[in-house]
């Protein structure tokens, strides 16, 4: 009998620096989430392979401040660990140091996964103290380990290692810092993501270094003592792929989180890209998954093979799958389901599911995508590399400077927004413009006619198409073979992965307009 498998990413889409904990026999995983609201995205499995989100940890504007947060800002690599009933989430809000405003490391606690978690307890607030994480020992005490950039660094992006002990309890940091380790390559960038585990009496810290983009890589280091010194393995890096060139289908992996299972099998969690059409990845960082054997004292990842696989054997554990998300949200529930996000908090009632029964309405406001604000958009993550978009709208702008429609998101400075407007002439006309590098360019535009209007949007890889039509299935294409190439983090830089979502914007003026979303379809074209 062939032996079961799995396919690579376990968790599709903007999903990065994935964190895993286990309860029992349930598996929980959180991720980055950064300008996005709600913050941090929570899983559930059984499996190892088939994830179902249960919500987000930080779910509450009381929570979660992304005022003036910048693109590929706010909420960065949280931790999640469980222990003694309780689960914990350390991770950092970067806020903007240009305003004078510290970046924050904070932790919030819950007893039920799904929430509701704690309002979070400020442990550290200064700038450059990133990716924290929690170690509970046997002994009782727990410790808390991040890094931090120096005063006088050796060589640019270094950074230092360091723990400091932690009151579970009480939640506050005690007693004095201990540097841990600096990373495996002298000179390389960015030590970063350290988590630290003790099997067979042994501690281990494990670290990412060279930066989050191809050279990207996992390294690992030893001691006997929680506080060090810690010697690194003599065969690192235990992951990396930049040694196998810009073609391989899989790159930068990295950020990693280790686990073990009931049936004494040890996996990891990693992010990593899939570049397609050329070194652009639209889909952002991924959560993927790799088995990892112990030898001679150190971990190998996926052994005979040391590198992350689209597809591989799967964990020694039943198989649970879980409900796949709907592919249309008809918007007939009391709340909006959990895939869909905010572009930073929202502190204003801009969207309804109430007001119009069965459909989701959006507000126009000033606030457009390209501020750096909480515009009126509500999107879900592009999760697959062809997929369609289909949605039904009502909308009667009553100025020129109103506009509302589909918008595909990479940041404020890059995106394409496929909206409905007043043309010159006084009627309604549906057009695709294209947001590149700060400047702004009309790809196509249609006549618009009627009460409702439907609109299209299919990516065949890097080719993204928009359709309009005035009656259901009656298209007509107004762009096609559009690059969609600046959605890709390698043009427009950042961390995120590309959003498509229901957006409307007055442009810079007060509006009593509103736009009615009957439906919102995501489909799946992967081959």
């Amino acid at each position: 009998m062939a032996a079961r498998t799995f396919r690579n990413p376990v968790i599709s889409g903007f999903y990065s620096d994935p964190s895993i904990c286990c309860a029992g026999d349930d598996f929980y995983l959180i991720t980055s989430s950064l300008e996005y609201f709600p913050g941090l995205p929570i899983f559930h499995s059984r499996d190892l392979v088939h994830w179902q989100q249960i919500g987000h940890v930080l779910d509450r504007p009381s929570q979660l401040n992304l005022d003036d947060v910048g693109c590929s800002a706010g909420n960065y690599a949280p931790t999640i660990r469980y222990h003694a009933g309780r689960f914990y989430v350390v991770g950092t809000l970067r806020r903007p140091a240009e305003q004078g405003v510290n970046d924050i490391n904070f932790v919030v606690t819950a007893e039920n996964p799904a929430g509701p978690w704690s309002e979070p307890v400020t442990l550290i607030e200064i700038p450059g103290i990133i990716d924290p994480s929690l170690f509970f020992d046997d002994d009782g005490r727990a410790w808390y380990v991040a890094n931090a950039r120096v005063a006088e660094p050796p060589w640019p992006g270094y950074r230092d290692i360091w723990v400091q002990e932690f009151d579970a309890e009480n939640l506050a940091l005690i007693g004095e810092k201990t540097l841990l380790w600096n990373g495996a390559v002298k000179g390389a960038q960015a030590p970063e993501a350290p988590h630290i585990y003790k099997v067979d009496g042994i501690y281990y810290l494990l670290i990412a270094e060279g930066g989050t983009f191809h050279d990207h890589a996992v390294t690992i280091a030893r001691s006997p003592s929680v506080t060090g010194p810690y010697e690194g393995n003599p065969r690192n890096p235990i992951l990396t792929h930049r040694h196998l060139g810009l073609a391989f289908p899989i790159t930068n992996p990295g950020h990693a989180d280790l686990i073990q299972t009931k049936t004494g099998e040890w996996w990891m969690v990693a992010l990593a890209s899939r570049p397609y059409g050329g070194y652009y990845y639209n889909l952002g960082r991924e959560t993927f998954l790799a088995r990892v054997k112990w030898e001679d004292g150190w971990p190998i990842v996926n052994p005979g093979r040391g590198c992350l696989e689209s597809e591989q054997v799967a964990p020694d554990l039943k198989p649970c799958p879980v409900p796949s998300l709907p592919a249309c949200d008809h918007f007939d529930t009391p709340t909006l389901a959990f895939c869909w996000n905010f572009i930073r908090t929202p502190r204003s009632d801009f969207w309804s599911l109430s007001q119009r029964p069965g459909h989701l309405r959006l507000r126009l406001r000033p606030e457009r995508l390209s501020d750096i604000a909480n515009p009126s958009f509500v999107g879900q993550r592009q999760r697959h590399i062809d997929c369609a978009v289909r949605t039904s709208m009502a909308f009667a702008p009553q100025t020129p400077n109103e506009e509302a429609g589909l918008a595909l998101v990479q940041n404020n400075n890059y995106h394409f927004r496929f909206t409905l407007a007043l043309a010159t002439d006084g009627g309604l006309e549906a057009r695709v413009i294209r947001r590149k590098g700060g400047e702004e360019e009309t790809l196509g535009v249609c006549r618009a006619v009627g009460v409702l209007h439907y609109l299209k949007m299919e990516a065949i890889g890097q080719d993204y198409a928009f359709y309009y039509a005035a009656t259901p299935e009656a298209w007509v294409p107004i762009a096609e073979q559009v690059d969609g190439r600046i959605l890709s983090t390698p043009v427009a830089g950042g961390f995120v992965g590309t959003m498509i979502g229901m957006y409307g914007s007055a442009n810079g003026v007060s509006s009593e307009s509103v736009v009615d979303f009957d439906y919102f379809e995501y489909l799946s074209l992967d081959r």
